[in-house]
């Protein structure tokens, strides 16, 4: 029998096969390889096949044959991604933001791939894209692309900075003025995606949606500037002190919370926070625990129950953190009620209580002292996302 000229691919193709069509509960027999090899005009015996297998296993393929009279034969056990995290990508994908419906689509289905036919089909059952909110801006992958390029080229880039109007159309801000900065690094944020910039005319580091930036340019003939600030910079800290991205007067914060607000605290900052607890709240839980003698004997047990939960509802903390302080902030603050509250510096506190007394002030009740219109003391950087 003349051999063709795809007969040089076989192996290429055995390989092929064996990741689109097999996994742990999908075998396929040396009779169907050989049918799914005839298909692309290649000739196949079962002693070949062996040899195939053989010499695929030695360069370094994880086969397996299952011996079974129904449902055996042989499978591609190992991959370069496992189903689990797969699944983790396609999470990711979804739950992204800066991604457009279109693009979250596509590269669903080329995640699918990676997991063959049979767990493809798993994947697309958890796959809910439809009603999420998603940008519209198409160009992002482009946009995200020349930035990476001004990194790597250690050169500046030019765009427009798009807002929304109440037509609930996209358009530039400052009348189509064209940004300047030096890029630096690219981080996810609130289901965001944001560039990280130096700003050389202000001289400060500033954030800016990449959904909202429009017309990238590389400016080549500029080399980046601000290097000496990012060697100080902590991208992760930064993202930590901000809330929603929004920038503010950064300062060190302490809170004075309840135990059961602790875990919110270090979720939302780290573990490395630093959180003591109030020794005046110490002294009530051991005077609850440490009762002895006739005291000890005439409680019933649920009376110490009782006891030893209002011991722990009233241990107090008081925990150090390092914000941006800003309205966001000061939203975050006012969700968790009325068991939180600011210590020190007296300035945030102050605006705080501003902040909820002109919030007062729209129900007829309460009186700002001089927050309204902006006048707080925070920098512009705190109510724009771009600075």
């Amino acid at each position: 029998m003349a051999k063709s000229a795809n007969q040089k691919l076989k192996l290429l193709h055995i390989v092929r096969i064996l990741e689109e069509n097999t996994d742990e509960d999908h075998c396929i027999s040396t009779q169907e390889l050989i049918r799914e090899l005839a298909k692309y005009d290649i000739a196949a015996e079962r002693k070949s096949i062996y040899s195939d297998m053989e010499q695929l296993e030695r360069f370094g393929y994880d086969i397996v044959y299952v011996k079974a009279k129904s449902g055996g034969g042989y499978y591609l056990a190992g991959r370069r991604f496992e189903l689990p995290e797969l699944k983790l990508l396609v999470d990711a994908v979804q739950s992204s933001r800066f991604l457009t419906l279109k693009k979250s689509r596509e590269l669903i289905r080329k995640i699918g791939q990676l997991a063959g036919k049979h767990g493809a089909k798993q994947l697309n059952r958890q796959v809910y894209v439809a009603g999420r909110i998603k940008t519209e801006n198409e160009s992002i992958y482009y946009t995200v692309d020349k930035i990476h390029r001004a990194i790597q080229e250690n050169c500046q880039i030019g765009f427009q900075y798009m807002e929304w109007t109440p037509e609930k159309e996209l358009r530039p801000r400052k009348d189509g003025a064209k940004y300047r900065i030096s890029p630096w690094a690219l981080t996810c944020k609130d289901e965001n995606y944001y560039l990280v910039a130096y700003d050389g005319t202000a001289g400060k580091i500033k954030h800016y949606r990449v959904d909202k930036i429009g017309g990238v340019q590389l400016e080549e003939g500029l080399a980046r500037e601000g290097g000496d600030s990012f060697l100080r910079f902590d991208i992760g800290a930064y993202a930590n002190k901000t809330f929603g991205m929004f920038g503010g007067e950064e300062a060190v914060v302490t809170l004075e919370i309840p135990e059961w607000m602790v875990g919110i605290v270090l979720d939302r900052f780290g573990r490395e926070t630093d959180i003591r607890r109030v020794e005046c709240a110490e002294k009530k839980v051991s005077r609850c625990q440490n009762k002895t003698g006739k005291e000890a004997e005439k409680e019933t047990e649920m009376e110490t129950e009782m006891k030893t939960a209002t011991a722990k509802e009233s241990a107090r903390f008081h925990a150090r953190i390092e914000v941006a302080v800003s309205r966001p902030f000061f939203g975050w603050l006012t969700g968790l009620g009325a068991d939180v509250k600011i210590l020190s510096p007296a300035a945030v506190a102050e605006r705080y209580r501003n902040y909820l007394g002109e919030i007062l002030e729209n129900y007829g009740t309460g009186k700002a002292s001089g927050e309204k219109n902006g006048q707080d003391g925070q920098t512009e950087d705190s109510k724009r996302e771009e600075g």
